[in-house]
C-alpha cells in the first residue's frame, strides 16, 4: 500500500516542505500562495499552528482546488482537525515534560482520528533552543533543549524511536533567531533509524541544502515565505 508515510517519509529523498499557519494568513493570501506553491519544487504542505483553534476544512478544500501536493496535519492541538486532510503528524512533544502535549491532546483527538480514517504518523516532537522564546515554548510550557547539546538530543531522539514513533521532528519553532544546528541533525542521524524532519529559523536554500547534507530527510519552511512571498522564487 502506497501511503504518504512510504512515499515521503522512508525513501532517501531530500524533500522541501511549507508550513501554512492559517492564523496568520488570510484566504485570499493563502490562495495566492497556493498558486505559487504549485509551481515551485515543495514537496509536501503541513498546515498548523500554536494559537489556531477551528477546523481547517475550508482550507484545505481552497488549497486542493488549487494544488495537488499533499496535505498534511501540523496540529497544535487537538481542535486543529480535518477529515479532507492526507495525512496526520500525530506529534508528541518528548523534548518537554508536559503531559498535556506528551498525551492529554492525544486522548482528546483520538476519537475524531479513529472515525476520519486519516493516515497518522506517530512523531516524536523535539524543540530545540533557537535564540528566542517562541510560540510552541510558550504555549506548550516546556523547555528547548540547548542547541549545543547533542548529547541531549540524540538521548531523546533515541527514546522516541524506542517508542515506536515513526519520525523525528527537530525544530527551533517558528520565527526563531537560529535553525538547529548542522551538527546535532547529523549526531542525531548518526544514531537512529527513522526519518528526521527539520524546521525554524530557516531562511535561505542554501540553509535547506545544509540541513539535508546534514542529515534531514524533509526540510520545512515557514517565517522566512511569510517575510518575504518571493521567497518561494528561489525553489
Amino acid at each position: 500500500m502506497n501511503t504518504i508515510y512510504s512515499k515521503y517519509f522512508t525513501n532517501n529523498s531530500k524533500l522541501l516542505a511549507i508550513l501554512i499557519d492559517p492564523e496568520k494568513q488570510n484566504m485570499q493570501s493563502i490562495e495566492k500562495l497556493v498558486s505559487s506553491i504549485a509551481q515551485s519544487s515543495i514537496d509536501i504542505i503541513l498546515l498548523g499552528g500554536s494559537l489556531s483553534s477551528t477546523s481547517f476544512d475550508d482550507v484545505i478544500i481552497n488549497i486542493k482546488s488549487r494544488c495537488s501536493k499533499p496535505i498534511i496535519l501540523f496540529p497544535g492541538n487537538s481542535l486543529q482537525l480535518s477529515t479532507r486532510a492526507d495525512a496526520l503528524l500525530n506529534l508528541s512533544l518528548i523534548s518537554g515534560r508536559n503531559p498535556e502535549f506528551l498525551i492529554g491532546e492525544h486522548v482528546k483527538s483520538a476519537g475524531f482520528i479513529k472515525k476520519s480514517k486519516l493516515e497518522v504518523i506517530p512523531t516524536a516532537y523535539i524543540l530545540i533552543d533557537g535564540g528566542v522564546k517562541t510560540s510552541v515554548e510558550y504555549i506548550s510550557n516546556t523547555q528547548a533543549i540547548p542547541n549545543t547539546k547533542n548529547d541531549i538530543a540524540i538521548a531523546t531522539a533515541l527514546a522516541g524511536q524506542y517508542l515506536g514513533l515513526k519520525c523525528i521532528y527537530l525544530e527551533t519553532g517558528s520565527g526563531a533567531k537560529y535553525s538547529v544546528p548542522e551538527s546535532m541533525i547529523k549526531a542525531v542521524k548518526d544514531n537512529i533509524d527513522i526519518p528526521i524532519i527539520c524546521g525554524g529559523g530557516i531562511k535561505s536554500k542554501q540553509e535547506v541544502e545544509e540541513k539535508w547534507q546534514a542529515g534531514a530527510n524533509i526540510v520545512v519552511i515557514g517565517t522566512a515565505f511569510e517575510k518575504d512571498p518571493n521567497f518561494l522564487l528561489e525553489f
